[in-house]
């Protein structure tokens, strides 16, 4: 029987993945803390945890009819973004997959009437940074897999998804991390103003407003109080949270939704990239033993 020992809320954006002198000069002489907490997340977390597969809610791979998990037996390639192809071009990836957990999630599904997830390994199949950005800072010798967000789901559809997820884990034999790779408000500065906020400086967040709706969901979610963050996810909509929020509406749902308790711990400064709110945060699962 398995069980998900560990959950994280991270960053993906690709100052990540710049080089240092790069980061300084974006940032005025200092390295974003984002970095250094992946680093931290891997060997105070993962090392000591020791997962057999985690699982990546890929906030850039939007899909339409269905839930969409990754079952191929590995992933291997270079990655450039075509967002932003100059960020860190022909990128390597090497992530070996868990075709068994996938096709699990789609077998739960397949029993409901109310959910549609299927579990592709077309060897054609894109990867999105949300997912290999991460790769040289937690990746180990785990199994890889992500999960896309559906487009036409509903609130309800991810945190029922993120409970397809958990009785999934269930069923297999396997100890899973969940990560949730994405942002919290997520507004860009135009164009003309966007190399003006490349800071991860707090001044740089899209507006006031965004700003304080990211520091209160952070506050709620270090209190472990997950219940209040989905009440007022229709509030939160407003600042557009990346993904539609969905990467953490996956992650709690499968961690119990609204009746989770477990308190965030926080993994980075908050910060901001290019305007949009970012954040690392910890949850650690009760049978993490």
């Amino acid at each position: 029987m398995g069980d998900i020992v560990g959950a994280a809320l991270v960053s993906h954006v690709p100052p990540l993945v710049l080089p240092l002198e790069t980061r300084l000069e974006m940032n005025g002489g200092a390295d974003f803390s984002i970095v250094d907490g992946l680093h931290r997340m891997r060997s105070e977390c993962l090392d000591r945890l020791r997962p057999d597969t985690i699982v990546v809610f890929d906030t850039h791979w939007f899909t339409t009819f269905e839930h969409v998990v990754t079952a191929h037996q590995r992933r291997a390639g270079r990655f450039t973004s075509d967002e932003l192809p100059r960020g860190n071009p022909a990128m390597p990836f090497d992530l070996p997959g868990d075709p068994e957990l996938a096709h699990a999630i789609a077998a739960v599904a397949a029993d409901r009437d109310d959910t549609f997830v299927h579990a592709c390994d077309d060897p054609h199949l894109g990867i999105h940074y949300p997912t290999v950005y991460l790769t040289p800072f937690l990746q180990r010798d785990e199994a890889w897999m992500s999960v896309g967000v559906c487009q036409t789901a509903t609130f309800d559809d991810f945190l029922l998804f993120g409970r397809v997820l958990a009785e999934a884990v269930e069923r297999v034999d396997r100890r899973v991390v969940l990560v949730a790779s994405g942002g919290l408000s997520h507004r860009f500065w135009p164009l003309r103003e966007i190399r003006r906020h490349e800071g991860a400086g707090l001044e740089h967040i899209i507006s006031p407003e965004a700003r304080a709706a990211d520091e209160r969901v952070i506050a709620l979610l270090e209190a472990g109080d997950h219940a209040t963050v989905l009440a007022e996810y229709p509030e939160f909509r407003r600042y557009s949270p990346e993904g539609f929020f969905a990467h953490y509406l996956m992650m709690v749902g499968a961690l119990g939704g609204p009746a989770c308790d477990v308190r965030g711990v926080r993994y980075s400064d908050y910060e901001s990239a290019a305007g949009t709110g970012q954040v690392h945060l910890w949850f650690e699962c009760a049978t993490a033993a």
